[in-house]
């Protein structure tokens, strides 16, 4: 039978890639756990969203964010070959975003999260991605972390943006604006 705990973190620490232990408030963990978060958001996503090319980048996104969370586990040094997020990932994301923008009206108004089913999961995506961006911000002042790990971070909350903005004209559903 597999084992789905150990124990070792019952103290409040935990272990990373490195072979250290961390206290589980550590930014790195905080970081790792916010991206953990925002790639259950980001599953969650997928299962309310029809169009096959926004799904097709969520999960895409997703396989880069578990890249993500394995590279800040070793940011400490680890001596394990894991994969890196590279320039391609930054730019598939970025070409994305300008792809679904292109069909986009002229957007004149700040927009309320919400529309359908799809674009309410991915504006709380997009929430949790500025966590998520806060986080590895805050562990990269005491920690070296991959420079595209942050501009990707950056670029996660344009995209769940304006895929949600894309799926709610897609689907014929009215933003909602604020009133001042």
């Amino acid at each position: 039978m597999t084992l789905y705990y150990t124990g070792k973190g019952d103290k409040g620490d935990t272990g990373v890639l490195a072979n250290c232990r961390v206290t589980k408030d550590n930014e790195l963990v905080e970081a790792i756990g916010a991206v953990d978060e925002l790639n259950s958001h980001v599953g969650t996503a997928i299962l309310y969203i029809h169009d096959e090319n926004v799904r097709m980048n969520l999960k895409l996104i997703q396989n880069d964010l578990f890249i993500i969370g394995a590279g800040l586990a070793s940011a400490e040094g680890a001596k394990i070959k894991k994969a890196e997020l590279g320039r391609e990932h930054l730019e598939r994301l970025e070409r994305e975003i300008n792809a679904m923008g292109r069909e986009l009206p002229e957007l004149r108004k700040f927009v309320l999260p919400g529309g359908g089913e799809g674009a309410v999961h991915l504006h709380m995506a997009r929430a949790v991605a500025r966590r998520a961006e806060r986080r590895i911000v805050s562990a990269s002042k005491r920690y070296k972390i991959e420079e595209n790990v942050l501009a990707y971070a950056n670029r996660l909350s344009s995209f769940f943006f304006v895929a949600a903005l894309y799926l709610n004209y897609k689907e014929g559903v009215e933003e909602a604006h604020p009133t001042y």
